[in-house]
Order: structure tokens, then sequence, then C-alpha cells
């Protein structure tokens, strides 16, 4: 996910009835408002036992038994074990009409939690040959409950609705496990957008400290980053640390490699139209003080809101680390590995959906995102079909949100107020997306 920062009001969208609907939006049915409150407790029980019980990428296999068996009992049809761990659920309104599809991702990441709850996480596991803490420091757990709430909400009112809604509940959009494949990407692989019923739109969403409880905010068009992974392996030759003449330092190569791709986003870059972001994340070199060795190896994220930038800052940063390296009388391999594309909000959707949350929520409490530089996997979904993504604000309204630990830290906190504006939020853009398609 992404992190954002907003300027904000505070709470008071939470007691808000459904506003008259602005022009061109269809009107938000009095129940969906309703209904998502009377299941606001059940919903901060399923997240409260989900938070409790975090799994990583690939290996959400008790998440999605409670999501499984939640949904067959509001009589959907089920499928399980789609991209691994995934659930895919399809529920057929009395009344002909569109498709559309609503997403929540599954996994919790590998972080120990250290927030004082009584349902705290103190789960252990193994990743990528580590042993690990498991918490869901990015409020996987909540987007899960909330999307269960609105299953129960549209199961309920499966007479009046006209249309079908396909529930999606995704594994691994943090990433799979290293040798794996997952998350979005492989979920469309196995049909979840080809096979009947096909949707026509995707709605998702993701909260967030960046905002407080009662703020809903969007951006039409690039939302977040494209995320790509680069290592360079730079060769020289090892020698004793007290003869560098004798070899080629990598170590010093590496350096001026770190130093010289910096000059990517700063000289090549065109940031008035768009910001990138080249960062190395690890250096690896050397085993003790007086070898200076053969190799050293970088790695790092590459994050672009372009194509064309994109492929820019790859060409350049390829440029850049074999020519330094070649200056310092070493040689460079770089591999640059594909992440996520840009999420990108579709811009007709978009002005469809906003005057629908300004119902929800209430006019002035919904508001321009900034874009951001993390990424989404649910940017593969809108590669296919058009797609809205949306944020949640989360954080206490005592809190100052430079204040507020962020989405991925350890001390990541959710302000479960926050969830019924979700569960309203997503609920309501389905209603109003099947009656007016």
């Amino acid at each position: 996910m992404r992190t954002i920062l907003l300027t904000g009001a505070a709470l008071a969208a939470l007691a808000l009835p459904p506003r008259a609907h602005a022009a061109g939006a269809p009107p938000v049915p009095t129940y969906v408002m309703e209904d998502a409150r009377a299941l606001e407790a059940k919903i901060i029980a399923w997240r409260r036992d989900i938070h409790q019980h975090p799994e990583l990428g690939n290996r959400e296999v008790r998440t999605a038994k409670l999501v499984a068996d939640h949904l067959k009992k509001l009589g959907l049809e089920v499928q399980t074990g789609v991209a691994h761990t995934g659930v895919v659920a399809v529920l057929k309104g009395a009344k002909p009409g569109p498709v559309v599809a609503l997403r929540a991702d599954m996994d919790a990441l590998p972080v120990a939690e250290r927030v004082d709850l009584p349902f705290a996480s103190t789960v252990r596991t193994n990743y990528n040959g580590k042993e690990v803490g498991v918490m869901h420091a990015c409020g996987h757990d909540t987007h899960v409950a909330i999307l269960m709430g609105v299953a129960e909400l549209l199961a309920k009112r499966r007479a009046e609705l006209p249309g079908t809604v396909k529930f999606i509940f995704q594994p691994a959009e943090e990433g799979a496990p290293t040798g794996e494949e997952g998350g979005a990407e492989l979920m469309i692989k196995q049909g979840v957008l080809s096979a009947d019923p096909r949707p026509q739109a995707i709605f998702g969403l993701h909260v967030g400290s960046d905002d407080h409880i009662g703020q809903v905010s969007y951006r039409p068009g690039p939302v977040m980053a494209a995320s790509d992974t680069f290592r360079i392996k730079v060769k020289g030759k090892q020698t004793h640390g007290a003869y560098p003449w004798a070899g080629t330092d990598p170590i010093v190569a590496a350096s001026a490699i770190v130093t010289g791709l910096q000059t990517i986003v700063s000289r090549n870059v065109e940031l008035i139209k768009e910001p990138a972001v080249v960062s190395v994340g690890a250096i690896n070199g050397g085993v003790r003080s007086n070898i200076i060795p053969d190799e050293t190896d970088l790695t790092g994220t590459i994050r672009t809101l372009d194509p064309g930038m994109r492929e820019q800052v790859h060409r350049r940063l390829k440029e850049v680390a074999t020519g330094i390296a070649v200056a310092h009388g070493a040689t460079a391999e770089v591999e640059i590995d594909l992440g996520y594309p840009v999420t990108v909000n579709d811009r007709d959707l978009t002005a469809w959906a906003v005057p629908v949350l300004e119902q929800v929520a209430g006019k002035d409490k919904v508001s321009l995102a900034p874009k951001g530089l993390a990424a989404e996997d649910f940017s593969f979904y809108q590669q296919k079909i058009p797609g809205f993504y949306f944020f949640i604000g989360v954080t206490d309204p005592d809190v100052p949100l430079d204040q507020a630990p962020s989405n991925h830290s350890p001390l990541f906190k959710v302000d479960e107020r926050g969830l019924l504006v979700g569960a309203q939020s997503m609920a309501a853009l389905t209603v109003a997306y099947l009656s007016s398609h």
C-alpha cells in the first residue's frame, strides 16, 4: 500500500445521515447506512479475530476459512483455493443488471507487534528462512472484516439488487514468498476477472494513518507508483586491504554507484511531470576488515508514476551503474525485476464515484489525495477493467497526524470507528453502481 499525508478535520462524518445526492450521482438508499451500522459490532469482532491470528502471503489458511464459512452461510456461490488461499464468491441479485467486483487483501506482514491491545498478535513464523513476528501492520485485517460485512449487508438485500457482485478476498498483496507466484496477478491468471460472471468494474479501499476517522480520500488517474526491484553485482579483484593497488575494490565502486544513482531522479527525470524515487536498500560485500572482496551487491527499489519515466529510469540505472563500475576498473551486472504497475484510477469511474462517497461521509469529509510512491497490486485489476481505489482514515482524532505511526510500523494502530465508514462507502458504491449502470 501507499503512505499519504493529508490535511484534514477529524471525526464528525461518522454520525452523518445520507446527504441529498449530488447532481448526476444516484441516491444512496437509507438502508445502506442503517444496515452497515447494525453490522458494525460484527465487523469489529471479525477484525479483532483476524488481527490476533495474522498470516503471511500465500499462507492465509485460517483467514480464508473464516471468510469462506461466512460467505457460504450467506448463501453465496463460493470458490476457495484461488491463487493458493484466495476466496471468490458470487452474489446474484434478484434483478438483471451489471457485474461489479469488490476486493479485499488478506495477508499480514513479517512485523512483530508493539501495540498494547488485548487482541495484539503474538504469532511468530518462518519467513524466507528467518523466524519473524507476524502482524497486520498494514490494515488488511480491516479490509477483510469490512468486505465480510458488506457481503452480509448485500446478501440481506438480494431481492433489491439489480445485478451481480463478485467478492474477491485476495492473498499476498504484500508479495508472495520467494520462489512463489501470488497476489492479484495470479488471481487474474486463474480467471477471477475472465470467468463468468465477468465484472465490468472493480472497487477497493485501504485504511491508513494518514488521516483521521471519518475522512475519505481519492485521486483520479495515477495514485500509487509502479514498484520495481533492482540488483547490481559489482565485480572487482580481491586483494589484501593493505595493498589495494594489487586488486580492484568493488566496495569503492559500489559506493560511487550509490551516489551516481541519485542523479537519475535529480538530473534525468522530468519531476514537474511526475515524482520518482530510486533508493538503495542494502549493500553486501566483504567478510573482514583487511580483505578487499571480489564482489559487492546492491539491492534497491524504483518507484515511478508514468510508464515512459519507468522505462527511462530503468535504462539510466543500467547505464550509470555499468559506466561507473568501468570507471573504477570493475564491472557491474544489473538486473531489474518488474513489480506492481502504476495504480491508475479510471477517471470516468472516479468522477462517478466521488458524489457517492460524499453522500456517505459528507462532502466536507471527502478530499483529493496526493500521489503516493508506495505500491499496490490492485493495479493489476485496473489494467484489465476500470477500477476505483480509495482511502479511509483510521487515526484517532485526538492524535496529531504527524505523530500517528504509519502503515507497516509495529506501532500501527487502527481506530476501529473508521471501519463503519469503510463498510458504508463500499456498500454504497456497489448499490449505486448496480442501479445506475
